[in-house]
Parts: structure tokens; C-alpha cells; sequence
């Protein structure tokens, strides 16, 4: 390939693509620029509203809708942002949750419905506790980033312009909230707002332990025409993801560029766990029994009309490598 294709990689911060960013890895073919300077949300919604980068890293639950109705991306097995859910389950502490069937019946906030995030915690607490989605009333913050008519027995309403899930439940109008990030009331130490789970890491521990899930956040997608002009570049991408991301392990075995005082514990405890590369990528069956649950409950909540195979998601790069 005599010249290089210039392609637009909008992703996260993260230090599994520094190589890529820094361009110490450089895909055979492809000239990237990558661009990391802007939220997940803003990412997404640039991506599935206005197709502005040739590749990106997008929600989950927004990819399997996107393929579901017919957009034109598509994604390599390339999970770029992974993250255990119990402990983003938040509570105002004068309503008398102890439990988690204590949420049946309760107002609940959150961002946005189809976040994956929410997604999983949805999920999670449905078939681990018991605990229906539909049994709660929904207050959503934000419009959704595609298109979606709730399912008429979902409970669901739209907050007032100006108003904050995060603020409504410190001040007790909503009994609890699920959120993708950590919030700011448990940050200041609020003492109104806690954790629905005080030992989220040991019940995370145990439901990967049991599972065998690491819950998958988002994948890196392609626009079809890119896929369609140049058959090559998803093998190509998938390649430099992966050398990229053994670059980043490579460098986190000095436990010097990481200033935390026991990093390096936590690394050999988290390699006892989860074994050498949690952020496995590829169709294996630790990625596909994840994929499918996701699928499970994209289906159960509303957002996907019927399963999808993998092979209608995702290009199979392994069959190229």
C-alpha cells in the first residue's frame, strides 16, 4: 500500500490507545488522527447524529440499536471501555432502602435510558435481585441518542429543563439513581447520599467469579463506507488496537508511572481475578456470553425488536488474521 488512508479515530483518554495517539503504533495502511478531547456522550452523539468520524468508540447500547434499525456502521470486536456496575447504584439515605427490592416501587433518576451503563445495572438488578425494571417510575435528565419510543409499560418521564437527577436526589425527590460515572454527592461525601452497595467490589468480584462477565461498555465502530471502499482497514485497525493495548501493559509493569501508593497490589490481585488481559478483544466465548446478556437485556428493556447475531454486529477479524 503505497499510500496511506487518513481516517479520524474519535475515542477516549485511554492508556490501552496511547501508542496509537502518540504513534508508536501505527496501523498498516492507515493514517490516523486521534481525537480524545471531548466526553462519551458528546462523542456518541456527533457519531450516531451526525456520522463525523470515520471511527469511534460508541455505546453499546446504541451500536445494537444502530444495527438494529439499519444506520451504516459497523463495529470490530474491539471493546474499548469496560466497567463492573454495582457500585453506580445510588440512594438518598432518608428513604429506607437497605436492599435492593427496596427499589420496587420507588422514583428512580438517570441521564439517559439507554445508556449501557444503566443498561447492565438494569439488567443486574432484575436477574440478581429480583428487582423488575418495570417496577420503578423513570426520571430521565436527558434526550436519548437515538431515536426510541419506550415500550407503553415502562414507567418513564422526562425531568423540567434546568433540573438535576444529581441535585433531585440529594434534596430527596428522587429515592435513588443509577448513573455511569461517580457522582458528585458521593465525591463531596454527602452524607444524604450513599451507595445502594457498601461492598460493591466484593459482590463485582463474586458476580464476575460466577458469570465469568466483565460487562462490555462500548466497541469501536466503522462507518460502512469505509469498510466498503477499503475491505482491508477493520483487520488492519483490529491489529494496531491489539499492539497498542500490549504496549499499555508493557508500561504498567513499572509501577513508577502510577502514582498510587499500591498500585502494584492491586495489579497482581486484579491478574489473580481476571487474569493477564481483561480487555480482551475478539469473539471468544468470555466476550460473546457478555455480548449475548447484553443483548438479553437490550430486548427485556426495550431497546432491540429481536436478537441479534454477532455475525450482524460485528466483522470477524479473526477469520482474516
Amino acid at each position: 500500500m503505497s499510500k496511506r488512508v487518513h481516517l479520524t479515530l474519535a475515542v477516549g483518554d485511554y492508556e490501552s490507545i496511547r501508542a496509537l495517539k502518540e504513534g508508536s503504533v501505527k496501523p498498516d495502511g492507515i493514517e490516523l488522527s486521534v481525537l480524545t478531547d471531548m466526553t462519551s456522550d458528546i462523542r456518541h452523539w456527533r457519531m450516531l447524529r451526525n456520522r463525523e468520524f470515520d471511527v469511534a468508540e460508541l455505546s453499546m447500547s446504541n451500536y445494537l440499536m444502530t444495527r438494529y434499525t439499519g444506520l451504516p456502521f459497523i463495529a470490530i470486536p474491539v471493546f474499548l471501555h469496560r466497567r463492573f456496575r454495582h457500585g453506580f447504584i445510588y440512594i438518598n439515605t432518608a428513604k429506607g432502602i437497605a436492599k435492593p427490592t427496596d427499589l420496587n416501587g420507588k422514583k428512580v433518576g438517570l441521564r439517559n435510558f439507554q445508556a449501557t451503563a444503566n443498561l447492565w445495572i438494569r439488567g443486574i438488578l432484575e436477574h440478581e435481585y429480583g428487582v423488575p425494571h418495570r417496577s420503578m417510575h423513570w426520571f430521565k435528565q436527558d434526550e436519548e441518542e437515538v431515536d426510541w419510543t419506550p415500550p407503553a409499560n415502562l414507567k418513564i418521564q422526562r425531568i423540567a429543563p434546568g433540573k438535576s437527577v444529581e441535585k433531585m436526589l440529594v434534596e430527596g425527590e428522587l429515592d435513588a439513581l443509577i448513573h455511569p460515572e461517580v457522582i458528585q454527592p458521593i465525591l463531596d461525601k454527602d452524607q444524604r447520599v450513599t451507595r445502594l452497595f457498601a461492598n460493591y467490589r466484593d459482590l463485582e468480584i463474586d458476580y464476575y467469579t460466577r458469570t465469568g462477565i466483565f460487562p462490555i461498555m462500548h466497541a469501536a465502530v466503522i462507518k460502512q463506507e469505509i469498510v466498503d471502499k477499503y475491505p482491508w482497514v477493520p483487520i488492519n485497525l483490529m491489529q494496531a488496537f491489539e499492539e497498542s493495548k500490549k504496549a499499555a501493559y508493557k508500561r504498567m509493569e513499572n509501577p513508577r508511572i502510577v502514582p498510587l501508593a499500591w498500585f502494584r497490589h492491586f495489579q497482581e490481585e486484579q491478574e489473580e481475578i481476571l487474569g493477564s488481559d481483561p480487555w480482551v478483544y475478539g469473539l471468544g466465548e468470555i466476550n460473546k456470553k457478555a455480548l449475548e446478556t447484553l443483548m438479553q437485556y437490550s430486548q427485556e428493556q426495550g431497546l432491540l425488536g429481536r436478537k441479534m447475531s454477532l455475525g450482524e454486529l460485528f466483522i470477524n477479524t479473526e477469520a482474516h488474521s
